[in-house]
Protein backbone atom coordinates (compact mmCIF):
# COMPACT_ATOMS: atom_id res chain seq x y z
CA UNK A 1 0.00 0.00 0.00
CA UNK A 2 1.52 3.55 -1.23
CA UNK A 3 1.67 5.74 1.35
CA UNK A 4 0.32 9.34 1.11
CA UNK A 5 2.27 10.54 4.64
CA UNK A 6 5.25 11.27 2.67
CA UNK A 7 3.85 13.76 0.42
CA UNK A 8 1.91 15.32 2.97
CA UNK A 9 5.02 15.74 5.23
CA UNK A 10 6.72 17.56 2.54
CA UNK A 11 3.99 20.75 3.41
CA UNK A 12 2.29 19.90 6.75
CA UNK A 13 3.30 16.67 7.71
CA UNK A 14 -0.03 15.55 8.70
CA UNK A 15 -0.85 11.76 9.03
CA UNK A 16 -2.75 10.69 6.27
CA UNK A 17 -4.00 6.71 5.24
CA UNK A 18 -2.23 5.29 2.27
CA UNK A 19 -3.18 5.33 -1.38
CA UNK A 20 -4.17 7.97 -4.19
CA UNK A 21 -2.47 11.23 -2.66
CA UNK A 22 -0.56 11.65 -6.14
CA UNK A 23 -3.66 11.05 -8.13
CA UNK A 24 -5.62 14.14 -6.25
CA UNK A 25 -2.43 16.22 -6.67
CA UNK A 26 -2.74 15.45 -10.03
CA UNK A 27 -6.26 15.97 -10.46
CA UNK A 28 -6.21 19.04 -8.41
CA UNK A 29 -3.54 20.89 -10.69
CA UNK A 30 -6.48 19.78 -13.64
CA UNK A 31 -9.09 21.85 -11.94
CA UNK A 32 -6.98 24.89 -11.00
CA UNK A 33 -6.13 24.84 -14.35
CA UNK A 34 -9.98 24.78 -15.94
CA UNK A 35 -10.29 27.76 -12.72
CA UNK A 36 -11.96 31.18 -13.91
CA UNK A 37 -14.02 33.54 -12.46
CA UNK A 38 -16.71 31.26 -11.14
CA UNK A 39 -16.85 30.89 -7.43
CA UNK A 40 -17.37 27.55 -7.47
CA UNK A 41 -13.66 26.96 -9.83
CA UNK A 42 -11.95 29.94 -8.83
CA UNK A 43 -9.78 28.89 -5.67
CA UNK A 44 -9.61 30.81 -2.45
CA UNK A 45 -6.84 28.10 -0.39
CA UNK A 46 -4.78 25.70 -2.17
CA UNK A 47 -3.95 23.07 0.64
CA UNK A 48 -3.11 20.56 -1.98
CA UNK A 49 -3.07 17.43 -1.19
CA UNK A 50 -5.45 18.07 1.04
CA UNK A 51 -8.08 19.90 0.04
CA UNK A 52 -9.45 23.19 -1.85
CA UNK A 53 -11.12 25.93 -0.63
CA UNK A 54 -13.21 28.07 -3.66
CA UNK A 55 -13.95 31.58 -3.57
CA UNK A 56 -17.75 30.31 -2.88
CA UNK A 57 -16.23 28.55 0.10
CA UNK A 58 -16.91 25.17 -1.52
CA UNK A 59 -14.14 23.03 0.03
CA UNK A 60 -12.70 19.96 -2.30
CA UNK A 61 -11.33 16.99 -0.22
CA UNK A 62 -8.53 15.50 -1.85
CA UNK A 63 -7.75 12.53 0.84
CA UNK A 64 -8.98 11.23 3.70
CA UNK A 65 -12.73 10.90 2.92
CA UNK A 66 -13.14 7.18 2.72
CA UNK A 67 -15.00 5.33 5.63
CA UNK A 68 -15.74 1.69 6.96
CA UNK A 69 -17.81 0.40 9.07
CA UNK A 70 -17.90 -0.62 12.99
CA UNK A 71 -16.97 -4.32 13.03
CA UNK A 72 -15.58 -7.57 14.42
CA UNK A 73 -12.29 -7.44 13.33
CA UNK A 74 -11.28 -11.21 12.92
CA UNK A 75 -7.71 -10.54 13.29
CA UNK A 76 -7.34 -9.27 16.42
CA UNK A 77 -10.58 -9.87 17.98
CA UNK A 78 -11.92 -6.43 18.46
CA UNK A 79 -14.99 -5.14 17.74
CA UNK A 80 -15.72 -1.90 17.63
CA UNK A 81 -18.97 0.35 17.44
CA UNK A 82 -20.42 4.42 16.85
CA UNK A 83 -21.78 6.35 19.20
CA UNK A 84 -22.80 9.71 18.27
CA UNK A 85 -22.15 12.11 21.54
CA UNK A 86 -23.54 15.54 20.57
CA UNK A 87 -26.28 15.90 17.65
CA UNK A 88 -25.98 19.60 17.44
CA UNK A 89 -22.09 19.71 16.38
CA UNK A 90 -22.69 15.90 15.16
CA UNK A 91 -19.38 15.01 17.38
CA UNK A 92 -19.25 11.03 17.21
CA UNK A 93 -16.78 8.52 18.44
CA UNK A 94 -16.05 4.50 17.77
CA UNK A 95 -15.00 2.85 20.60
CA UNK A 96 -13.37 -0.21 20.55
CA UNK A 97 -12.67 -3.34 22.72
CA UNK A 98 -11.21 -6.71 22.41
CA UNK A 99 -13.19 -9.61 23.16
CA UNK A 100 -10.21 -11.67 23.22
CA UNK A 101 -9.05 -12.21 26.88
CA UNK A 102 -6.90 -8.86 27.51
CA UNK A 103 -5.31 -8.06 30.65
CA UNK A 104 -7.67 -6.21 33.07
CA UNK A 105 -7.21 -5.60 36.48
CA UNK A 106 -10.73 -6.03 38.67
CA UNK A 107 -11.88 -7.19 35.19
CA UNK A 108 -11.69 -3.58 33.58
CA UNK A 109 -9.32 -1.95 31.02
CA UNK A 110 -7.39 0.99 30.97
CA UNK A 111 -9.65 3.98 28.78
CA UNK A 112 -7.59 5.61 25.88
CA UNK A 113 -9.01 8.39 24.31
CA UNK A 114 -7.46 8.97 20.65
CA UNK A 115 -7.45 11.83 18.43
CA UNK A 116 -7.13 10.95 14.21
CA UNK A 117 -4.53 13.30 12.88
CA UNK A 118 -4.52 15.33 9.31
CA UNK A 119 -3.64 19.00 9.30
CA UNK A 120 -7.04 19.50 11.19
CA UNK A 121 -8.78 19.49 7.44
CA UNK A 122 -9.24 16.14 6.56
CA UNK A 123 -9.61 12.13 7.71
CA UNK A 124 -11.93 11.31 10.16
CA UNK A 125 -12.23 8.37 13.05
CA UNK A 126 -13.69 5.82 10.50
CA UNK A 127 -10.72 5.72 8.20
CA UNK A 128 -9.68 2.28 7.15
CA UNK A 129 -6.18 3.29 8.03
CA UNK A 130 -7.19 4.63 11.34
CA UNK A 131 -9.73 1.62 12.17
CA UNK A 132 -7.16 -0.84 11.13
CA UNK A 133 -4.16 1.26 13.68
CA UNK A 134 -7.07 1.13 16.70
CA UNK A 135 -7.89 -2.23 16.09
CA UNK A 136 -4.20 -3.30 16.47
CA UNK A 137 -3.22 -0.96 19.25
CA UNK A 138 -6.75 -2.09 21.19
CA UNK A 139 -5.62 -5.43 20.85
CA UNK A 140 -2.05 -4.98 21.53
CA UNK A 141 -2.38 -2.48 24.81
CA UNK A 142 -5.55 -4.06 26.18
CA UNK A 143 -7.93 -1.10 26.41
CA UNK A 144 -11.17 0.16 25.66
CA UNK A 145 -10.38 3.01 23.00
CA UNK A 146 -12.90 5.89 22.40
CA UNK A 147 -11.09 7.20 19.07
CA UNK A 148 -13.08 10.98 18.04
CA UNK A 149 -14.87 12.16 15.31
CA UNK A 150 -13.89 15.76 15.85
CA UNK A 151 -15.08 18.69 13.52
CA UNK A 152 -12.61 19.87 10.89
CA UNK A 153 -11.35 22.95 9.12
CA UNK A 154 -12.11 25.42 7.25
CA UNK A 155 -16.06 24.46 7.88
CA UNK A 156 -15.10 24.54 11.41
CA UNK A 157 -11.77 26.39 12.21
CA UNK A 158 -10.28 26.13 15.50
CA UNK A 159 -10.65 26.00 18.30
CA UNK A 160 -13.80 23.72 17.56
CA UNK A 161 -11.92 20.32 16.89
CA UNK A 162 -10.84 21.65 20.89
CA UNK A 163 -13.87 22.37 21.88
CA UNK A 164 -15.21 18.65 20.55
CA UNK A 165 -12.02 17.14 22.70
CA UNK A 166 -12.97 18.31 25.93
CA UNK A 167 -16.90 17.27 25.42
CA UNK A 168 -15.75 13.76 24.27
CA UNK A 169 -13.70 13.81 27.50
CA UNK A 170 -16.76 15.03 29.39
CA UNK A 171 -18.58 12.63 28.13
CA UNK A 172 -16.08 9.44 28.99
CA UNK A 173 -16.39 10.68 32.00
CA UNK A 174 -19.94 10.62 32.66
CA UNK A 175 -19.97 6.65 31.38
CA UNK A 176 -16.96 5.72 33.37
CA UNK A 177 -18.24 6.98 36.42
CA UNK A 178 -21.90 7.35 35.90
CA UNK A 179 -22.90 4.47 33.39
CA UNK A 180 -24.65 4.63 30.34
CA UNK A 181 -22.19 3.23 27.37
CA UNK A 182 -21.78 -0.38 28.72
CA UNK A 183 -18.69 -0.42 27.51
CA UNK A 184 -17.03 2.20 29.23
CA UNK A 185 -19.28 1.89 32.39
CA UNK A 186 -18.74 -2.10 32.49
CA UNK A 187 -14.86 -2.67 31.53
CA UNK A 188 -12.93 0.79 31.27
CA UNK A 189 -11.14 1.90 34.51
CA UNK A 190 -11.56 5.64 35.30
CA UNK A 191 -8.22 5.89 37.43
CA UNK A 192 -6.34 4.59 33.99
CA UNK A 193 -7.74 7.40 31.75
CA UNK A 194 -4.49 7.86 28.51
CA UNK A 195 -5.59 10.26 25.88
CA UNK A 196 -3.13 9.83 22.74
CA UNK A 197 -3.42 11.09 18.99
CA UNK A 198 -0.71 11.48 16.20
CA UNK A 199 -0.12 14.65 14.02
CA UNK A 200 -2.87 17.75 14.92
CA UNK A 201 -4.46 15.08 17.06
CA UNK A 202 -1.32 14.61 19.15
CA UNK A 203 -1.55 18.34 19.08
CA UNK A 204 -5.23 18.51 20.29
CA UNK A 205 -4.27 15.93 22.88
CA UNK A 206 -1.64 18.06 24.24
CA UNK A 207 -4.14 21.31 24.37
CA UNK A 208 -6.40 19.17 26.28
CA UNK A 209 -4.75 17.91 28.70
CA UNK A 210 -3.30 21.54 29.40
CA UNK A 211 -7.18 22.76 29.78
CA UNK A 212 -7.87 20.37 31.80
CA UNK A 213 -5.36 21.32 34.26
CA UNK A 214 -6.39 24.95 33.49
CA UNK A 215 -9.43 23.98 34.69
CA UNK A 216 -8.37 22.14 37.81
CA UNK A 217 -6.58 25.42 38.82
CA UNK A 218 -9.52 27.13 38.66
CA UNK A 219 -11.96 25.54 39.64
CA UNK A 220 -11.80 22.65 43.28
CA UNK A 221 -13.93 20.15 44.35
CA UNK A 222 -15.80 18.31 42.13
CA UNK A 223 -17.41 18.91 38.72
CA UNK A 224 -21.30 18.35 39.59
CA UNK A 225 -21.46 18.38 35.35
CA UNK A 226 -19.57 15.76 34.60
CA UNK A 227 -16.36 15.12 37.31
CA UNK A 228 -13.67 16.45 34.80
CA UNK A 229 -12.15 19.19 36.71
CA UNK A 230 -10.98 16.22 39.30
CA UNK A 231 -9.36 14.17 36.72
CA UNK A 232 -6.06 12.69 36.88
CA UNK A 233 -5.06 11.41 33.12
CA UNK A 234 -2.66 8.75 33.82
CA UNK A 235 -0.38 9.76 30.73
CA UNK A 236 -0.50 11.75 27.25
CA UNK A 237 1.19 10.09 24.10
CA UNK A 238 1.91 12.55 21.31
CA UNK A 239 2.95 10.65 17.92
CA UNK A 240 4.87 12.42 15.76
CA UNK A 241 2.34 15.94 16.61
CA UNK A 242 1.68 18.45 14.68
CA UNK A 243 3.82 21.71 16.63
CA UNK A 244 5.48 24.50 14.91
CA UNK A 245 7.19 27.68 16.21
CA UNK A 246 7.79 31.41 15.29
CA UNK A 247 10.08 30.62 12.61
CA UNK A 248 8.28 28.73 10.19
CA UNK A 249 8.07 28.90 6.24
CA UNK A 250 5.42 31.28 5.25
CA UNK A 251 3.62 28.45 3.68
CA UNK A 252 3.57 26.84 7.33
CA UNK A 253 2.35 29.89 8.68
CA UNK A 254 -0.64 31.06 5.88
CA UNK A 255 -1.68 27.11 6.57
CA UNK A 256 -1.84 27.34 10.49
CA UNK A 257 -3.78 30.85 9.77
CA UNK A 258 -5.87 29.19 7.03
CA UNK A 259 -6.64 26.10 9.94
CA UNK A 260 -7.67 28.76 12.58
CA UNK A 261 -9.29 31.01 10.73
CA UNK A 262 -6.74 34.10 11.80
CA UNK A 263 -7.17 33.56 15.19
CA UNK A 264 -3.96 32.24 16.60
CA UNK A 265 -0.56 33.29 15.59
CA UNK A 266 2.85 31.34 15.31
CA UNK A 267 3.27 32.30 19.11
CA UNK A 268 0.28 30.95 20.16
CA UNK A 269 0.41 28.17 22.81
CA UNK A 270 -2.01 26.06 20.80
CA UNK A 271 0.88 25.50 17.48
CA UNK A 272 4.06 26.33 19.84
CA UNK A 273 3.69 25.29 23.27
CA UNK A 274 7.47 25.05 23.33
CA UNK A 275 6.81 29.26 23.99
CA UNK A 276 5.49 28.47 27.12
CA UNK A 277 7.04 30.32 30.15
CA UNK A 278 7.85 27.18 32.60
CA UNK A 279 5.38 27.96 35.27
CA UNK A 280 2.62 27.07 32.80
CA UNK A 281 3.87 23.53 32.29
CA UNK A 282 2.36 22.97 35.64
CA UNK A 283 -1.30 23.09 34.19
CA UNK A 284 -0.44 20.11 32.09
CA UNK A 285 -3.02 17.68 33.78
CA UNK A 286 -0.91 14.57 33.18
CA UNK A 287 2.49 12.99 35.36
CA UNK A 288 3.88 10.90 32.40
CA UNK A 289 4.32 12.33 28.77
CA UNK A 290 5.41 10.21 25.89
CA UNK A 291 7.24 11.90 22.94
CA UNK A 292 7.65 9.69 19.30
CA UNK A 293 9.79 11.61 16.40
CA UNK A 294 10.35 10.15 13.38
CA UNK A 295 13.60 11.16 12.05
CA UNK A 296 12.60 12.24 8.68
CA UNK A 297 9.94 14.15 10.26
CA UNK A 298 10.05 17.90 9.52
CA UNK A 299 7.91 19.10 12.28
CA UNK A 300 10.87 16.91 14.38
CA UNK A 301 12.96 19.88 16.51
CA UNK A 302 9.43 21.35 17.26
CA UNK A 303 8.43 18.26 19.14
CA UNK A 304 11.72 17.97 20.56
CA UNK A 305 11.55 21.12 21.18
CA UNK A 306 8.36 20.74 23.18
CA UNK A 307 10.31 18.41 24.73
CA UNK A 308 12.98 20.29 26.26
CA UNK A 309 10.68 23.08 27.35
CA UNK A 310 8.91 20.42 29.30
CA UNK A 311 12.22 18.69 31.00
CA UNK A 312 13.15 22.53 31.67
CA UNK A 313 9.70 23.31 33.06
CA UNK A 314 8.40 23.26 36.31
CA UNK A 315 6.00 20.50 35.70
CA UNK A 316 6.66 17.22 37.98
CA UNK A 317 5.99 14.68 35.96
CA UNK A 318 8.49 12.10 33.52
CA UNK A 319 8.95 12.70 30.08
CA UNK A 320 9.83 10.08 27.58
CA UNK A 321 11.49 10.44 24.04
CA UNK A 322 11.08 7.63 21.49
CA UNK A 323 12.49 8.77 18.42
CA UNK A 324 12.79 5.99 14.93
CA UNK A 325 15.57 6.54 12.39
CA UNK A 326 15.28 6.93 9.13
CA UNK A 327 10.97 7.20 8.84
CA UNK A 328 8.97 9.84 7.92
CA UNK A 329 5.95 11.74 9.59
CA UNK A 330 3.31 9.15 10.83
CA UNK A 331 5.02 6.07 8.89
CA UNK A 332 3.42 3.67 11.89
CA UNK A 333 -0.26 4.40 10.28
CA UNK A 334 1.24 3.07 6.93
CA UNK A 335 2.86 -0.09 7.84
CA UNK A 336 1.56 -1.70 10.86
CA UNK A 337 3.10 -4.75 9.95
CA UNK A 338 7.00 -3.26 9.99
CA UNK A 339 9.02 -4.06 12.72
CA UNK A 340 9.83 -0.53 13.27
CA UNK A 341 5.98 0.12 13.04
CA UNK A 342 5.73 -2.69 15.65
CA UNK A 343 8.31 -1.27 17.81
CA UNK A 344 6.45 1.83 18.20
CA UNK A 345 3.12 0.19 18.64
CA UNK A 346 4.78 -1.97 21.46
CA UNK A 347 6.49 1.36 22.88
CA UNK A 348 2.72 2.84 23.35
CA UNK A 349 1.21 -0.37 24.63
CA UNK A 350 4.00 -0.17 27.40
CA UNK A 351 3.54 3.23 28.59
CA UNK A 352 -0.48 2.81 28.68
CA UNK A 353 0.20 -0.77 30.98
CA UNK A 354 3.73 0.51 33.02
CA UNK A 355 2.51 0.62 36.56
Amino acid sequence: MASRVLLAAALLCACVGAGEGREAAAGASALRSRAATDPNTEVKFDFTPFLIQYRSGRVQRLMGTRVVPPSLDARTGVASRDVVVDRATGLAVRLYRPTRSPRARGGRLPVLLYFHGGAFVVESAFDPVYHAYLNALTAKAGVVAVSVNYRLAPEHPLPAAYDDSWAALQWVLRNVHHGGDPWLAKRGDASRLFVAGDSAGGNIAHNLAMRLGQQQQQQHGLDAGGGARMTTIKGVALLDPYFLGRYVDPWAQRAWGFICAGRYGMDHPYVNPAALPAAAWRRLATARVLMTVSDQDRLGPFQRAYVDALRGSEWPGQAQLYETPGEGHCYFLNYLASPKAAMHMATLAAFINAT
